[in-house]
């Protein structure tokens, strides 16, 4: 039985800590044992977008120390996934980029792992209704993530219908969104029209801090699906 360490992401942990239980149900559905270090903190991904490399790298590091003995980490959340996998070997100095690279090796997005890693595409959850899926951009372009939450959607029972444009940006972009509110709220509200002409019940991603971002803009716009983390609506049709 595989061994897995979640990082659980400060969005998750701070804003949405029903995602971070949703996959410690799915990750024990498809067999895995899970433990969570307790000495985790932010990726550093938030510091590095804001032009604070000095600041990212002690988290790098930090992140190196606590996750380094474990045989996989996952988190959900392609965005934190990525960081690790093309920062922190940037980041760190020279002597720790082995580590680095080491260590990105075995972080996985978690429905990469599920599917590309455990070969389980069905972790015996029902969701009846249909989908849409905003890939997120950090999952899709660092980590090539598009085929993994479909497939367990399908699994699951749930109809897929593809919007409009599933791979452009809904607008967050991290501190982008803060510091460019005239692109990237229209850029959320283009999203989420897009997911509302498809008709799906429910607009799924894999990137929590996406979803918030949608969210926020459907409670000021009243359009489109509501925005679920796809690891919490398989969790809700696991059996209890």
């Amino acid at each position: 039985m595989p061994a897995v360490a979640l990082f659980v992401t400060c969005v998750v942990d701070q804003l949405a800590p029903e995602v971070g239980v949703a996959a410690v149900r799915l990750l024990e559905a498809a067999g895995a044992t899970v433990e969570f270090p307790g000495a985790q903190t932010c990726c550093g991904q938030p510091a590095c977008n804001a032009g604070e490399p000095e600041a990212a790298t002690r988290l790098a590091r930090h992140f190196l120390d606590v996750f380094e003995p474990f045989d996989a980490v996952v988190a959900p959340s392609g965005s934190c996934v990525a960081m690790v996998h093309h920062w922190y070997p940037r980041l760190v100095p020279e002597r720790d980029a082995p580590r680095a690279r080491d260590l990105a090796a075995k972080t996985f997005e978690l429905t990469d792992y599920l599917v590309a890693q455990l070969g389980v595409e069905n972790v015996g959850a029902r969701v009846d209704g249909t989908v849409t899926v905003h890939d997120a951009c950090h999952g899709l372009r660092f980590l090539g993530v598009r085929d993994a939450p479909r497939r367990l959607l399908r699994a699951a029972g749930a109809e897929i219908v593809e919007m409009e444009e599933p791979e452009t940006c809904c607008g967050f972009g991290g501190t982008f969104s803060v510091g460019h509110g005239e692109i990237s709220g229209p850029l959320a509200d283009d999203k989420l029209g897009h997911a509302a002409a498809s008709g799906a019940d429910w607009l799924v991603s894999g990137d929590t801090a996406c979803l918030l971002h949608l969210e926020g803009r459907r409670r000021r716009t009243g359009t489109g699906p509501t925005p679920v983390h796809v690891a919490a609506l398989l969790a809700d049709g696991l059996a209890s």
